[in-house]
């Protein structure tokens, strides 16, 4: 995991996160398998990429790193783990804030035993947070930890790594040109929205005929995506059953935070040009 910091001549100058932020650079070689026609469209400064390490010279401290050969795959699992290790790291650096301790000394007693005896120490603090353990047993056990920053950690942990509601989406065009028309579509979409349920509700919002957005907020994101799935199928059935047809332009799938500001900026954009204006209303003769 890299922050990217300056692009020159040669390639992209980076800072290694998950080592100090030591200096590397992304050759321009290795950074596209495709022809570049600009390196400001692949890499942009203070965004953080996911490159492999191909050479260091330790002598004069260089570090080449390359994007272009990591897989699809591998940029999931090495974000599945820097986030797992940064969320570990955020608790212990909070206790040793707190109870002035040294940060490296909180590692030795508490974070690497808990990745030795757990696989790795956030999937210890989850197990913390689900209640999965017996009564009067914790995490700890087996560890020397002064009782009060173990209570510091498990209330930290319950505040900030307690499950937050995922945003799913769905954008569908739902057309009907019988003479049922806007009511058969109407009809279909209150049949979408009956398959949300208490945990996963789910609301359907025009943004301009026939374009529809479906969203539900949930901390269970199966129940979440197998909800919204069958609504699109409910939709389906009730408007083909009317003459009418509907197709999927963005199958569901939890959105960022970005991608639901564009969202709402294009919302905004098409309320403010169906708003009437001065001169738009005839004028009296």
């Amino acid at each position: 995991m890299v922050n990217v910091t300056d692009i020159g001549e040669m390639g992209a100058y980076v800072q290694l996160l998950e080592y100090d932020n030591i200096e590397g650079m992304i050759l321009l070689s290795e950074l596209s398998r495709r022809r570049i026609r600009s390196i400001s469209k692949l890499v942009r400064i203070n965004r953080t990429e996911i490159v492999m390490v191909i050479r260091v010279d330790k002598e004069k401290g260089y570090i080449d790193l390359s994007k272009r050969r990591v897989d699809p795959e591998d940029v999931v699992k090495c974000e599945e783990r820097f986030n797992k290790a940064k969320a570990v790291h955020s608790v212990l650096r909070h206790a040793a804030e707190v109870h002035k301790k040294k940060l490296e000394d909180l590692y030795q007693e508490i974070g690497w035993p808990l990745y030795k005896k757990y696989g790795h120490a956030y999937d210890a603090f989850k197990i913390a947070l689900s209640g999965e353990l017996e009564e009067g047993q914790d995490i700890f056990d087996g560890l020397t930890v002064e009782p009060d920053i173990k209570e510091s950690i498990l209330q930290y942990i319950k505040r900030k790594l307690a499950p937050q509601p995922v945003k799913i989406r769905a954008d569908i065009e739902v057309t009907c040109f019988t003479y049922e028309g806007i009511d058969a579509i109407k009809e279909a979409l209150y049949a979408g929205e009956e398959k949300g349920s208490v945990d996963a509700a789910i609301k359907i919002k025009l943004i301009a005929p026939p374009m529809y957005v479906m969203t539900t907020m949930t901390i269970d994101k199966e129940l979440g995506l197998e909800n919204m799935n069958q609504a699109i199928e409910a939709i389906g059935v009730a408007i083909k059953a009317k003459g009418g047809s509907l197709d999927v332009k963005m199958a569901p799938k939890a959105v960022t935070l970005r991608e639901e500001s564009e969202l709402q900026a294009m919302l905004d954009r098409l309320a403010f040009e169906q708003e009437e204006v001065d001169g738009d209303a005839p004028e009296d003769s």
